[in-house]
């Protein structure tokens, strides 16, 4: 009789893309006196309008007294950009999420607490977790569109010292690791902000994954080769997830948002190729990029169509004096697709490559595979040898970022900098 086959345990996942939702004080605490007026604070208003169509989210504020569902907003210079169920919808049946506003008091509290987020973690059979921010959106569009780039760099700094001296410091016990935010504005401030937090054990930085979405240069240019060169040179891997851009893919400005939410990995496609296409990795042979949220599947037929591309069109195509190698071998040794549901990037592993495969879990967002990502992980790896699971869940992860054997950031407890304290 035959059997069916045990699927293979799981490891303590080390998830490479989770969220954190901010305290209200991060900046309040930080910034200098004569910014907390215009610096980062939540104020509780009512909603007057909200829409996400077309990829593009437009809340309004609503004035005290006025009519609409109460929920906590950041307030920032002009901006106005409310706490959402979509920030923090774990906990809720997937038929009771929609888009509507929210106080902190109404979210799960480890969505921004350290004590409950390692309660949930445990839960979900997460050791270790990499956290992109929320209201400073996934890379700091936030900053980088403010008005006022003096205050968006003490943001910044603000944030980055709250994210490595709180978020993953004693009480995270190193199981919280940090990732970094940039001045986007400046490639050369960039570089001194990633030379200032790898000093303290940071190995990621957030980017944007098509930089020219936000009026910046692309990476084809030379503009950003600062920030680059503090990145190779310090081992600090550039982390880009879906909707770094400020733009999620879609088709059209009526589109609702599940045809944008079928297609989220098309950016990250998009930027690949650039990536691959650029000559970076050449110039820079430690640079290591990472895509969170942007699943695996569609990576094979990128790179082969990529290589086709190389070998027959690069004398035409503007690659051939800067591309020397075949875009897979670069993906190889540079590039990393991260994934928390993709069946079929795993029945074509052998055609992306083990080495190059993080998992992840998306706490606390609407997608999120929490409280069940062991339950999920074993279904989708069940066919697959133990040393090529741990690979994925674990050893490419401890092995990119600089963690511990045991999967642990090193840097807990010990990056103290005298950045925290409210400068006059």
């Amino acid at each position: 009789m035959e059997t069916t086959p045990t699927p293979t345990p799981l490891p303590p996942i080390i998830s490479v893309d989770d969220h954190t939702v901010e305290p209200p004080q991060v900046w309040q605490d930080r910034l200098p006196k004569k910014h907390l007026d215009t610096g980062p604070r939540i104020v509780r208003a009512p909603l007057k309008e909200m829409t996400f169509l077309g990829g593009r989210f437009k809340p309004v504020m609503g004035a005290p007294g006025d009519d609409g569902p109460i929920g906590d907003w950041w307030v920032y210079e002009d901006l106005h950009r409310p706490l959402t169920r979509l920030d923090t919808a774990v906990g809720y049946d997937r038929d009771e999420i929609k888009l509507e506003v929210i106080t902190y008091e109404q979210m799960r509290k480890g969505s921004y607490d350290v004590p409950a987020r390692l309660a949930d973690m445990d839960v979900n059979h997460v050791q270790s977790a990499l956290c992109f921010p929320t209201f400073p959106r996934f890379c700091g569009q936030t900053f980088t569109e403010a008005a006022d780039h003096e205050l968006g760099l003490l943001c910044i700094r603000a944030y980055n010292d709250w994210m490595v001296e709180e978020w993953c410091g004693p009480e995270a016990r190193g199981r919280l690791i940090p990732l970094t935010l940039i001045p986007l504005w400046d490639a050369h401030l960039a570089a001194e902000e990633v030379r200032r937090n790898a000093a303290r054990g940071v190995r990621a930085v957030a980017f944007s994954e098509i930089p020219p979405h936000l009026g910046l240069p692309s990476v084809h240019t030379d503009d950003w080769d600062p920030f680059l060169a503090a990145c190779d040179e310090t081992g600090t891997v550039v982390a880009m997830h879906i909707g770094s851009s400020s733009r999620m893919p879609s088709t059209s400005a009526d589109a609702p948002p599940a045809v944008g939410s079928t297609i989220t990995f098309a950016n990250c496609c998009f930027s690949m190729v650039d990536w691959l296409m650029s000559g970076k990795f050449e110039r820079f042979p430690n640079l290591r990029v990472m895509y969170a949220e942007g699943q695996i599947g569609w990576i094979p037929y990128i790179l082969e169509r990529a290589d086709v591309v190389w070998e027959e069109n690069r004398g035409w195509g503007g690659v051939a004096d800067k591309v020397h190698r075949p875009p897979s071998e670069l993906f190889a040794e540079h590039v990393y697709g991260c994934f928390f549901d993709d069946a079929f990037g795993l029945r074509n592993l052998d055609s992306i490559g083990v080495g190059n495969v993080l998992y992840e879990t998306d706490y606390p967002h609407s997608d999120s595979t929490w409280p069940k990502s062991r339950e999920v992980g074993e279904a989708q790896m069940g066919h697959l040898p133990a040393d090529v699971v741990e690979r994925i869940v674990r050893r490419n992860a401890i092995d990119l970022l600089g963690l511990t054997d045991d999967g642990l950031w090193p840097g807990a407890g010990t990056a103290s900098t005298t950045g925290t304290a409210r400068m006059p």
